[in-house]
């Protein structure tokens, strides 16, 4: 026979609590079990004895999540992780675009806890429009102090905390009222009648239309709003954050001392480009699905811009500037004023045309060409004979410190720029054999290519 310990009094009954680890068992049985309703076996003897009662159990599980949730972190180079806390240094909207389950949420956590902000996470997809543009309260007369609208609970918490990470999940599943909701939101930061504090950074998460649950394309006024990073996941992390290290957000290093100078070589950047090629101001695209992302427009110009000046004064890579700059004004135009910025730091070719024989070409390929351009350029803009021979010794010295091939094309339109009564310079004697050789080899490459064509 079964002996069962009474349960206390003050026990409420079984099944309206949940037992926690202070409650005892509804009841223990204290021999072998007869198959009651309620009683549980004791362990044979020389058995280890197992936790008693499923609060205890559900304890020694909580331990072992505790441990595989233990994980640290160091610090490595992730361009993408550069480029986002690059973004919410700027203070600028940032969206990530990336499939299910790549790490979105995971990566915005890490950062709030790294830069010390508390998270706030509103899932876009689940709300009303009027969760963002604020609830109407109308108050003992409305005629009089109109309806103002209230904002939710988790904006007041962000504006009474005074900083925060603001994350809005799932917004490309969000319908079309309700992004309408969040233009105000992310631009201007106010939620009905609250304005969000300055310290309070704004970034979002979006899956691709084709992978989102019952996806939708963002509108343009929206998308236009952001920074669009694609996030993508790195194997190598990945692996290396299963073993227990994830990679550290942390905020950009920005040099006091060039502040001013960033400022004025992001504006003379973008303004230089725009000046140069005004159709790229503002470019609308034809389809829904590129509206929905990254393109030019003043205002996406203005964050290129802010952009620029952050990672220059940042100092990063090229990589992390190309990733920002293409998120706001797109593949197209951010490719080409990242070949603008190129082109910038070229030397002024009437300086090297003043000194010829000390001149310092760039060493990539494609800037040393265009440098080449640009002297032979200025030569056809005032040619003078000096500046003649000038360019001649120039392309010498070209010839000497990088490849000959390069020199082709400038070396015949300075060749044509010759006035009857200029002797030629003893330089082209050394460039003839280089450009001749240069000359014979494009030839044969385009012979072996005609023969290989004719052979299939």
């Amino acid at each position: 026979m079964t002996t069962y310990i009474p349960l206390p009094a003050a026990t409420p009954p079984t099944g309206t609590t949940e037992p926690g680890p202070d409650t005892p068992p509804a009841a223990v049985p204290q021999g072998p079990s007869t198959g009651t309703p309620g009683a549980q076996p004791q362990p044979s003897s020389g058995t280890p004895q197992s936790p008693s009662g499923p609060a205890s159990r559900l304890e020694v599980s909580g331990a072992l999540l505790a441990l595989l949730r233990d994980t640290a972190t160091a610090p490595r180079q992730d361009p993408q992780l550069e480029a986002l806390t690059l973004a919410v240094a700027a203070d600028l909207p940032v969206l990530l675009w990336g499939e299910p389950g790549i790490g979105k949420t995971a990566a915005l956590t890490q950062l709030a806890t790294t830069l010390d902000l508390p998270l706030t996470t509103v899932i876009a997809s689940v709300h009303e429009p009027s969760d963002f543009s604020g609830l109407p309260v109308i108050g003992d007369d409305p005629a009089t102090d109109g309806v103002p609208m209230a904002p939710p609970d988790w904006a007041v918490r962000l504006v009474r905390a005074g900083r925060g990470l603001l994350f809005l999940d799932e917004l490309s599943t969000a319908p079309p009222a309700v992004q309408a909701a969040l233009l105000r939101l992310v631009l201007e930061r106010r939620v009905g009648a609250l304005r969000l504090p300055p310290g309070v950074r704004i970034v979002a998460a979006a899956n691709p239309r084709s992978s989102a649950a019952d996806g939708w394309e963002l509108s343009p006024p929206l998308a236009n709003r952001f920074v669009h990073l694609q996030w993508a996941h790195d194997p190598d992390v990945v692996v290396r954050g299963l073993g227990g290290v994830w990679p550290r957000a942390v905020l950009p290093t920005l040099d006091a001392d060039r502040l001013p100078e960033a400022v004025a070589f992001a504006r003379r950047a973008v303004c230089g480009l725009l000046g140069a090629r005004p159709a790229l101001v503002h470019q609308l695209p034809s389809t829904e699905a590129r509206r929905g992302g990254a393109w030019p427009s003043p205002r996406s110009w203005d964050m290129a811009l802010c952009l620029t000046a952050f990672a220059t004064a940042a100092g990063v890579s090229r990589d992390v500037l190309s990733m920002l700059v293409r998120g706001t004004v797109g593949d197209g135009p951010g490719l080409e004023f990242l070949s603008y910025l190129d082109r910038m730091d070229l030397p002024d070719p009437e300086d090297l045309l003043a000194d010829p024989e000390n001149a310092e070409l760039p060493g990539r390929g494609d800037l040393r060409q265009a440098a080449l351009d640009a002297v032979v350029a200025a030569v056809r803009a005032r040619p003078e004979r000096e500046r003649w021979d000038a360019a001649w010794a120039l392309l010498a010295r070209a010839a000497s410190t990088g490849a000959p091939d390069l020199l082709v094309v400038p070396a015949q339109t300075l060749a044509s720029l010759r006035r009857d009564d200029w002797e030629v310079p003893e330089s082209i004697e050394g460039l003839a054999g280089a450009v001749s050789v240069s000359r014979r080899a494009d030839r044969a490459k385009a012979r072996a290519f005609t023969m290989t064509g004719a052979s299939r």
